[in-house]
């Protein structure tokens, strides 16, 4: 990723509009995605070092005034990035670089490749803060580097299932103590025109890689032109769709027979019910109903047992809604009651006269 600077000089050299460079090659187009990739894995904001390159172009516009127009392009190309093992190790509370940690992060870098420095924060806005700022002077006069900058990277939630995120990130550089921003512009991220992206790489002129491709041209290249692996893959696609439009023939006549045998099937069903209905009708037409069937024995003991009760016989109550016997049983049972005794009294009476005709013919037999 590269960054410009320009300034536009009228008998004075003043600050002008920054922009972002057109020109960039493979190797810092994925500067963004890659400075993403820690603080996506990371529950904590992440910092850094980037490191790269800073050039200076000087141009100047002649023309009939007395002053000439001087246009500077300060043009940053960020390489590579370090990041801190921890966060607000590389500088104190204060905002004082840890010189140790900052040689330590460098390692086997120069400390002349040091071109800014960079930081990522989550659900903020893209300003800078008061200890950033700090941070970043106490950086410039630890390097002495007054030409650094600083990237932002800042990331937000875009769905609130946490499916869905929006990664936002802009340069800063300051000139007097006063920071501004400088608008970056990644040619594969953004929608530029397509001689911008497309770019044809220059033919080789070594006499050793046209001798090297002829020779191992003929294991990976079919004639062509194509990779011999993309013929056989096309091969094998053209086969599967012949198996897959030939599987969905077999399931459209299947379920265009399983739908005729459902309407038959409906068809008959219904047949059927219609038939039930009218033997049912038939039935109930012809046939008498049906005398209930009483258990006579079982009427003829109850009868026996309870249908000379007086209780069972009455229709009255009292006033605690118990039955009162009528008059016409109570006759009845006390015409039962004196035939019963006449009946005991004819019967003792027998028994006494054949008692008393035993014991006579008992006396006779001992006179005799």
């Amino acid at each position: 990723m590269s960054l410009v600077h320009g300034e536009k000089n009228e008998d004075t050299i003043s600050e002008g509009v920054m922009k972002s460079a057109a020109r960039q090659d493979q190797e810092t187009q994925r500067q963004i995605l890659v400075l993403h990739t820690p603080h996506v894995n990371s529950d904590s904001d992440v910092e850094g070092l980037v490191l790269g390159e800073s050039s200076f172009h000087e141009q100047v516009t002649i023309s009939d005034s007395q002053s000439d127009h001087i246009h500077i392009e300060e043009i940053y190309n960020i390489q590579k990035h370090v990041a801190c093992l921890k966060l607000n190790t590389l500088y104190s509370s204060s905002g004082e670089v840890n010189l140790d940690v900052l040689q330590e992060m460098l390692a086997d870098n120069k400390q002349d490749s040091v071109i800014g420095w960079y930081r990522q924060r989550r659900h903020s806005e893209q300003h800078m803060t008061f200890r950033e700022k700090l941070v970043h002077e106490k950086l410039k006069s630890a390097l002495k580097n007054p030409h650094m900058i600083f990237l932002l990277l800042t990331s937000s939630r875009v769905t609130p299932t946490d499916s869905t995120h929006r990664m936002e990130y802009s340069a800063f550089t300051s000139r007097s103590r006063r920071f501004v921003n400088i608008p970056v512009l990644v040619t594969n991220l953004g929608l530029l025109e397509q001689q911008s992206y497309w770019k044809v790489s220059a033919p080789c002129s070594a006499s050793g890689y046209d001798l090297t491709m002829n020779k191992h041209r003929s294991r990976f290249f079919s004639p062509s032109g194509l990779l011999k692996e993309v013929d056989e893959m096309n091969k094998m696609n053209d086969s599967l769709q012949v198996e897959l439009q030939k599987a969905c023939r077999e399931v459209e006549e299947s379920e265009r027979a399983v739908e005729a045998l459902q309407l038959e099937v409906s068809a008959l069903r219904k047949n059927l019910r219609e038939k039930q209905q009218s033997s049912t009708e038939k039935v109930a037409e012809t046939s008498s109903p049906v005398e209930p069937r009483n258990n006579q024995l079982l009427l003829k003991a109850v009868r026996a047992l309870l249908g000379s009760c007086p209780l069972l016989l009455t229709q009255r109550l009292s006033l605690q809604a118990f039955p009162v016997p009528s008059t016409d049983t109570k006759a009845a049972d006390s015409d039962r009651e004196q035939e019963q005794p006449a009946l005991l009294q004819d019967d003792c009476g027998t028994k006494q006269r054949g008692a008393l005709q035993g014991r006579g013919r008992k006396r006779r037999r001992n006179n005799c």
